[in-house]
């Protein structure tokens, strides 16, 4: 500032940064703004919720030092009024220059007109990478877990800090399981023509892990493509019941010959009494064939019937503290 103030002795120089009290910080940027001297010094503390009509020209000095949203928000605090404004960057020699310093400035030389928002995220994206999670410098084993299990666990840790639970290592259950009801279960092709949006909306189907985000997409569906149909219903009923099933630790559920069978894998969480009374009340209707395999008897119910037992069934031996839980 002493050097600044020998070159401009006509100037009005204050000096602006994050070290000074509060109140002494607000009252220099008040005068700067009621425009008591002309000429602010001051760190990057000014690159966000500043906003001075009246300053017209900005010097950023080491340029290379600083990141492109830096920039691009030092930059934007002159030019605030209908009066031309400039923003001089200094580096001490471009020529030398390299590596991220150099795209940092090309791109924020590049990016000068209204709006440049996006282009602006996107130059940083290809910058910085992705970043440390799935970005090239992760320093956790990824490849060796798989990307959808690690979002999965992912996930979970941050719903348990979030939830204040703390981080604790859980059994991981499989997800898939295995539903043959001989529902007719598919998006028709006169109801949704791509072929590439059919599977994006499988995927999603598939991703939704609670009933409110299977909801939030049946109505996102209705809203873009119409009323769903009978075999698009199915899709979601299914979806819905694997959510069910997957709190007990249900690996299949198939029908046929009229019969339903549940496959259960060796540690499941059901209610036991529920299961006994099943057993011992309606022994014509349910019977337990073998350790993990459960039998209920139907009748010549139609495909709607079928699923609506199948479901009341899973919620059945569901017990109360899974079920609060979910």
């Amino acid at each position: 500032a002493r050097e600044i103030a020998e070159l401009l002795p006509d100037a009005s120089i204050r000096t602006a940064h994050g070290q000074l009290p509060e109140r002494a910080l607000e009252q220099i940027m008040l005068d700067f703004t009621h425009q008591r001297f002309n000429l602010l010094i001051c760190s990057t503390i000014v690159e966000s919720g500043i906003d001075v009509p009246s300053a017209n020209t900005i010097i950023i000095d080491r340029a290379d030092h600083l990141g492109l949203a830096q920039l691009h928000q030092l930059r934007g605090r002159v030019g605030r009024s209908h009066h031309q404004a400039y923003a001089y960057i200094l580096v001490p020699d471009k020529a030398r220059l390299q590596g991220a310093a150099l795209q940092r400035l090309e791109a924020i030389e590049s990016l000068g007109d209204l709006g440049i928002g996006f282009s602006l995220a996107t130059h940083d994206l290809e910058i910085r990478g992705a970043g440390e999670l799935l970005g090239d410098k992760q320093s956790g084993r990824i490849q060796e877990v798989g990307l959808t299990l690690y979002h999965e666990l992912l996930e979970r840790a941050v719903a348990d800090l979030k939830a204040d639970r703390g981080l604790a290592i859980k059994p991981v259950k499989p997800q898939q399981i295995d539903l043959d009801l001989q529902l007719p279960a598919l998006l028709p092709e006169d109801y949704l023509h791509d072929v590439h949006a059919r599977l994006v909306i499988y995927k999603r189907i598939a991703a939704c892990n609670s009933e409110d985000a299977l909801t939030e997409l049946q109505v996102e569906l209705i809203d873009r493509f119409g009323l769903l149909p009978e075999p698009a219903k199915n899709c979601f009923r299914l979806a819905t019941l694997k959510l069910h099933a997957a709190r007990l630790g249900i690996k299949a559920m198939s029908t046929s010959q009229q019969l339903l069978t549940i496959h259960f894998d060796a540690n499941p969480q059901i209610d036991l009494e529920a299961l006994i009374g099943l057993i011992q009340n309606r022994p014509r209707e349910f019977r337990f064939d073998g350790a993990t395999r459960l039998e209920q008897r139907l009748g010549e119910e139609g495909f709607e019937q079928r699923f609506d037992k199948a479901l009341a069934l899973v919620d059945l031996l569901t017990p109360a503290t899974v079920d609060q839980a979910a």
